[in-house]
Protein backbone atom coordinates (compact mmCIF):
# COMPACT_ATOMS: atom_id res chain seq x y z
CA UNK A 1 0.00 0.00 0.00
CA UNK A 2 1.38 3.39 -0.91
CA UNK A 3 1.95 5.94 1.83
CA UNK A 4 -0.57 8.41 0.42
CA UNK A 5 -3.45 5.94 0.26
CA UNK A 6 -6.11 6.39 2.91
CA UNK A 7 -6.73 3.14 4.73
CA UNK A 8 -10.24 4.21 5.68
CA UNK A 9 -11.67 3.56 2.20
CA UNK A 10 -14.10 0.66 2.22
CA UNK A 11 -16.14 1.15 -0.96
CA UNK A 12 -19.33 0.70 1.08
CA UNK A 13 -21.78 3.45 0.11
CA UNK A 14 -25.56 3.78 0.27
CA UNK A 15 -28.09 5.90 -1.59
CA UNK A 16 -28.65 9.11 0.33
CA UNK A 17 -25.39 8.66 2.22
CA UNK A 18 -21.97 10.25 1.77
CA UNK A 19 -19.45 9.34 -0.87
CA UNK A 20 -16.31 7.37 0.02
CA UNK A 21 -12.88 8.62 -1.02
CA UNK A 22 -9.74 6.72 -1.90
CA UNK A 23 -6.53 8.77 -2.17
CA UNK A 24 -3.78 7.31 -4.33
CA UNK A 25 -0.44 8.82 -5.35
CA UNK A 26 -1.76 10.62 -8.43
CA UNK A 27 -5.56 10.54 -8.26
CA UNK A 28 -8.44 10.54 -5.85
CA UNK A 29 -11.37 8.19 -6.41
CA UNK A 30 -14.76 9.20 -5.03
CA UNK A 31 -17.57 6.65 -4.99
CA UNK A 32 -21.22 7.64 -4.61
CA UNK A 33 -24.42 5.56 -4.68
CA UNK A 34 -27.38 7.11 -6.50
CA UNK A 35 -30.86 6.26 -7.77
CA UNK A 36 -33.49 3.62 -7.16
CA UNK A 37 -31.23 0.91 -8.56
CA UNK A 38 -28.43 1.86 -6.16
CA UNK A 39 -25.94 2.61 -8.90
CA UNK A 40 -22.33 3.49 -8.21
CA UNK A 41 -20.84 6.60 -9.79
CA UNK A 42 -17.09 7.19 -9.62
CA UNK A 43 -15.29 10.52 -9.83
CA UNK A 44 -11.58 10.45 -10.64
CA UNK A 45 -9.67 13.62 -9.73
CA UNK A 46 -6.07 14.26 -10.75
CA UNK A 47 -4.11 15.51 -7.75
CA UNK A 48 -1.68 17.42 -9.97
CA UNK A 49 -3.90 19.51 -12.21
CA UNK A 50 -7.48 19.04 -10.98
CA UNK A 51 -8.68 17.20 -14.08
CA UNK A 52 -11.84 15.20 -13.36
CA UNK A 53 -13.52 12.23 -15.03
CA UNK A 54 -16.91 10.84 -13.99
CA UNK A 55 -17.69 7.19 -14.66
CA UNK A 56 -21.45 6.65 -15.13
CA UNK A 57 -23.76 9.64 -14.70
CA UNK A 58 -26.36 7.22 -13.45
CA UNK A 59 -29.01 9.26 -11.63
CA UNK A 60 -29.62 12.18 -9.25
CA UNK A 61 -27.78 14.88 -11.25
CA UNK A 62 -27.81 17.35 -8.34
CA UNK A 63 -25.98 14.89 -6.10
CA UNK A 64 -23.54 14.05 -8.89
CA UNK A 65 -22.83 17.74 -9.35
CA UNK A 66 -22.15 17.99 -5.61
CA UNK A 67 -19.72 15.09 -6.03
CA UNK A 68 -17.98 16.93 -8.88
CA UNK A 69 -17.70 20.06 -6.72
CA UNK A 70 -16.20 18.00 -3.90
CA UNK A 71 -13.26 17.39 -6.22
CA UNK A 72 -13.30 20.83 -7.82
CA UNK A 73 -14.93 23.82 -6.15
CA UNK A 74 -15.37 25.34 -9.60
CA UNK A 75 -17.36 22.30 -10.75
CA UNK A 76 -14.78 21.28 -13.34
CA UNK A 77 -15.66 18.07 -15.14
CA UNK A 78 -13.56 17.15 -18.16
CA UNK A 79 -15.22 13.91 -19.26
CA UNK A 80 -18.07 11.53 -18.53
CA UNK A 81 -17.49 7.90 -19.51
CA UNK A 82 -20.52 5.61 -19.69
CA UNK A 83 -19.75 1.93 -19.12
CA UNK A 84 -22.83 0.68 -20.98
CA UNK A 85 -26.19 1.65 -22.40
CA UNK A 86 -28.67 0.54 -19.72
CA UNK A 87 -30.78 3.49 -18.64
CA UNK A 88 -30.04 3.14 -14.92
CA UNK A 89 -26.46 4.14 -15.82
CA UNK A 90 -27.40 7.11 -18.02
CA UNK A 91 -30.37 8.91 -16.43
CA UNK A 92 -28.30 11.94 -15.40
CA UNK A 93 -26.04 12.01 -18.46
CA UNK A 94 -27.75 14.70 -20.54
CA UNK A 95 -28.34 16.97 -17.56
CA UNK A 96 -24.80 16.75 -16.23
CA UNK A 97 -23.31 17.20 -19.68
CA UNK A 98 -25.36 20.35 -20.23
CA UNK A 99 -24.25 21.86 -16.92
CA UNK A 100 -20.56 20.95 -17.11
CA UNK A 101 -19.77 20.79 -20.83
CA UNK A 102 -17.88 17.55 -20.26
CA UNK A 103 -16.78 15.30 -23.13
CA UNK A 104 -19.02 12.26 -23.47
CA UNK A 105 -17.42 8.88 -24.11
CA UNK A 106 -18.87 5.37 -24.46
CA UNK A 107 -18.24 1.96 -25.99
CA UNK A 108 -18.73 2.05 -29.76
CA UNK A 109 -21.42 -0.62 -29.91
CA UNK A 110 -23.55 1.09 -27.24
CA UNK A 111 -23.35 4.66 -28.55
CA UNK A 112 -26.52 4.55 -30.67
CA UNK A 113 -28.60 3.19 -27.79
CA UNK A 114 -27.25 5.74 -25.34
CA UNK A 115 -27.94 8.61 -27.71
CA UNK A 116 -31.44 7.30 -28.42
CA UNK A 117 -32.46 6.98 -24.77
CA UNK A 118 -30.76 10.10 -23.38
CA UNK A 119 -30.78 12.61 -26.23
CA UNK A 120 -27.12 13.29 -25.45
CA UNK A 121 -24.51 13.29 -28.20
CA UNK A 122 -21.58 10.96 -27.52
CA UNK A 123 -18.51 12.70 -28.86
CA UNK A 124 -16.09 9.79 -28.59
CA UNK A 125 -16.72 6.09 -29.19
CA UNK A 126 -14.07 3.69 -27.92
CA UNK A 127 -13.03 0.06 -28.26
CA UNK A 128 -10.54 -2.28 -26.61
CA UNK A 129 -7.00 -0.92 -26.36
CA UNK A 130 -8.16 2.65 -26.88
CA UNK A 131 -6.87 5.11 -24.30
CA UNK A 132 -8.92 7.88 -22.74
CA UNK A 133 -6.81 10.83 -21.64
CA UNK A 134 -8.02 13.78 -19.62
CA UNK A 135 -5.17 15.89 -18.33
CA UNK A 136 -2.96 13.48 -16.40
CA UNK A 137 -5.69 10.85 -16.01
CA UNK A 138 -5.11 7.94 -18.39
CA UNK A 139 -7.65 5.12 -18.71
CA UNK A 140 -7.33 2.06 -20.91
CA UNK A 141 -10.52 0.69 -22.45
CA UNK A 142 -11.38 -3.02 -22.40
CA UNK A 143 -14.55 -4.30 -24.06
CA UNK A 144 -16.42 -6.97 -22.11
CA UNK A 145 -19.18 -8.01 -24.47
CA UNK A 146 -22.30 -9.74 -23.22
CA UNK A 147 -24.13 -7.64 -20.65
CA UNK A 148 -24.62 -5.21 -23.55
CA UNK A 149 -22.88 -5.28 -26.94
CA UNK A 150 -20.68 -2.30 -26.10
CA UNK A 151 -19.99 -2.71 -22.38
CA UNK A 152 -16.57 -1.42 -21.40
CA UNK A 153 -14.25 -1.66 -18.43
CA UNK A 154 -11.84 1.17 -17.67
CA UNK A 155 -8.34 0.49 -16.34
CA UNK A 156 -6.41 2.97 -14.25
CA UNK A 157 -2.85 2.01 -13.36
CA UNK A 158 -0.90 3.43 -10.47
CA UNK A 159 2.63 4.65 -11.32
CA UNK A 160 5.43 2.14 -11.72
CA UNK A 161 7.47 1.36 -8.63
CA UNK A 162 11.02 0.02 -8.35
CA UNK A 163 11.50 -3.35 -6.67
CA UNK A 164 14.79 -5.25 -6.63
CA UNK A 165 16.20 -2.70 -9.10
CA UNK A 166 13.45 -3.48 -11.59
CA UNK A 167 10.49 -1.36 -12.64
CA UNK A 168 7.22 -3.01 -11.64
CA UNK A 169 3.87 -2.02 -13.09
CA UNK A 170 1.67 -0.25 -10.59
CA UNK A 171 -1.50 -1.79 -9.22
CA UNK A 172 -4.45 -1.80 -11.60
CA UNK A 173 -7.91 -0.47 -10.78
CA UNK A 174 -10.83 -1.73 -12.90
CA UNK A 175 -14.13 0.12 -13.28
CA UNK A 176 -16.28 -2.71 -14.60
CA UNK A 177 -19.80 -1.30 -14.88
CA UNK A 178 -22.22 -4.24 -14.79
CA UNK A 179 -19.84 -6.78 -16.31
CA UNK A 180 -18.11 -8.01 -13.15
CA UNK A 181 -19.29 -7.99 -9.54
CA UNK A 182 -18.33 -9.67 -6.28
CA UNK A 183 -19.63 -13.19 -6.84
CA UNK A 184 -20.07 -13.25 -10.58
CA UNK A 185 -20.50 -11.70 -13.99
CA UNK A 186 -23.19 -9.31 -15.15
CA UNK A 187 -26.67 -10.36 -16.20
CA UNK A 188 -26.83 -11.95 -19.66
CA UNK A 189 -30.53 -12.85 -19.36
CA UNK A 190 -29.89 -16.60 -19.51
CA UNK A 191 -28.66 -16.29 -23.08
CA UNK A 192 -25.87 -18.91 -23.47
CA UNK A 193 -24.13 -17.02 -26.27
CA UNK A 194 -24.09 -13.76 -24.38
CA UNK A 195 -22.83 -15.48 -21.24
CA UNK A 196 -20.08 -17.29 -23.14
CA UNK A 197 -19.02 -14.00 -24.72
CA UNK A 198 -18.84 -12.22 -21.38
CA UNK A 199 -17.14 -15.13 -19.64
CA UNK A 200 -14.51 -15.40 -22.39
CA UNK A 201 -13.80 -11.67 -22.39
CA UNK A 202 -13.59 -11.45 -18.60
CA UNK A 203 -11.35 -14.52 -18.43
CA UNK A 204 -8.88 -13.51 -21.12
CA UNK A 205 -8.98 -9.74 -20.87
CA UNK A 206 -9.11 -9.39 -17.09
CA UNK A 207 -8.23 -12.52 -15.13
CA UNK A 208 -5.49 -13.73 -17.49
CA UNK A 209 -3.90 -10.31 -17.66
CA UNK A 210 -4.14 -8.69 -14.23
CA UNK A 211 -2.88 -9.95 -10.88
CA UNK A 212 -4.79 -10.77 -7.71
CA UNK A 213 -4.24 -7.31 -6.17
CA UNK A 214 -6.22 -5.68 -8.96
CA UNK A 215 -9.10 -3.72 -7.45
CA UNK A 216 -12.59 -3.95 -8.97
CA UNK A 217 -15.12 -1.11 -8.75
CA UNK A 218 -18.50 -2.40 -10.02
CA UNK A 219 -21.60 -0.55 -11.15
CA UNK A 220 -23.60 -1.61 -8.07
CA UNK A 221 -22.67 -2.74 -4.57
CA UNK A 222 -19.35 -3.23 -2.87
CA UNK A 223 -15.87 -3.51 -4.34
CA UNK A 224 -13.80 -6.64 -4.75
CA UNK A 225 -10.45 -7.81 -6.13
CA UNK A 226 -9.57 -10.22 -8.89
CA UNK A 227 -7.86 -12.37 -6.28
CA UNK A 228 -11.12 -12.76 -4.36
CA UNK A 229 -13.05 -13.75 -7.49
CA UNK A 230 -10.50 -15.86 -9.39
CA UNK A 231 -11.13 -19.14 -7.47
CA UNK A 232 -14.78 -19.06 -8.56
CA UNK A 233 -14.37 -18.84 -12.34
CA UNK A 234 -15.11 -22.53 -12.93
CA UNK A 235 -18.16 -22.30 -10.70
CA UNK A 236 -19.49 -19.35 -12.73
CA UNK A 237 -18.95 -21.20 -15.98
CA UNK A 238 -20.72 -24.33 -14.75
CA UNK A 239 -23.77 -22.45 -13.52
CA UNK A 240 -23.93 -20.25 -16.64
CA UNK A 241 -24.28 -16.91 -14.88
Amino acid sequence: MRQTERVTYTGAVAVGGPFDTRVLDEIEIRKLAVGEWENNAYLLTCRRDGTQVLIDAAAEPDRLLELVKAGSAAGRLDAIVTTHSHTDHTEALASLAAVTGARLIAGADDVAEIESTTGASIGESVRSADVITAGHIVLEVIELRGHTPGSITLVYREPERVAAAEAVAGRAHLFTGDSLFPGGLGNTEQDPQRFESLFADASTRLFDRFDDLTWVYPGHGGDTTLGAERPHLNEWRERGW
